[in-house]
């Protein structure tokens, strides 16, 4: 009996509030203020649970932040003097106010693209190989050893080349590349040709 007591008189309570709180004359519970009651330092898991993890605790620190019903009152003085300016601006002057700002905006706009398009190209630009080398490798190996020349006579050549005389040691091109003309006479001692140019051994004086 004791039991059936106590549920009897919660039901009849529960009752009483649904008919309160579904009355005309009641004011909507949203636009009531929230006083907190208990406050603590401590995690409180069903806090985070109800605000998807975003206040942990309900402390001191926070409920300012999280019951503010007004703005700051250097936020909510700005805002009233910008009410008042913006009341003082008729409409013409307004659209020609929001015109001059989406143009200038768009211009912003197009430069700030155009900077980003030039510095990627720039970017392309500079990290684009434009030599291969391999190639360059073969070159230069070729000019300074001789390495990869042909060592036939060019087509036309008659004789031997004596050393000293003009053209000796040339590198002459042809169809199939670059052709060295080999030098017979010369003694082991010579000095070194390289396109033509008499390269000077150690000690002596080059022109």
């Amino acid at each position: 009996p004791s039991v059936l007591d106590s549920f009897a008189l919660l039901s009849g309570q529960l009752n009483t509030l649904n008919k309160v709180l579904k009355h005309e004359k009641t004011p909507l519970l949203r636009n009531q203020v929230i006083i907190p009651l208990v406050l603590s330092p401590d995690r409180d898991e069903e806090i985070m649970r109800q605000t998807e993890g975003r206040v942990p605790v309900f402390s001191h620190e926070v409920v300012p932040d999280h019951l503010r019903t007004k703005p700051d009152p250097e936020v909510e003085e700005q805002e009233k003097q910008l009410i008042t300016d913006a009341a003082r601006i008729s409409p013409d002057v307004a659209q020609k106010q929001i015109q001059s700002l989406n143009k200038m905006c768009s211009n912003l706009l197009e430069k700030i693209s155009k900077e980003e398009r030039e510095s990627e190209s720039g970017g392309l630009r500079q990290n684009k190989q434009t030599f291969n080398p391999a190639d360059t490798n073969a070159l230069v190996a070729a000019v300074a050893f001789g390495k990869g020349l042909s060592n036939r006579r060019p087509p036309g050549s008659t004789g031997t080349v004596q050393p000293g005389q003009p053209g000796a040691g040339a590198i002459i091109a042809g169809a199939s590349g670059m052709q060295q003309v080999p030098m017979s006479g010369a003694s082991a001692q010579q000095q070194p040709m390289l396109a033509g140019v008499q390269m000077p051994q150690a000690g002596q004086p080059g022109k």
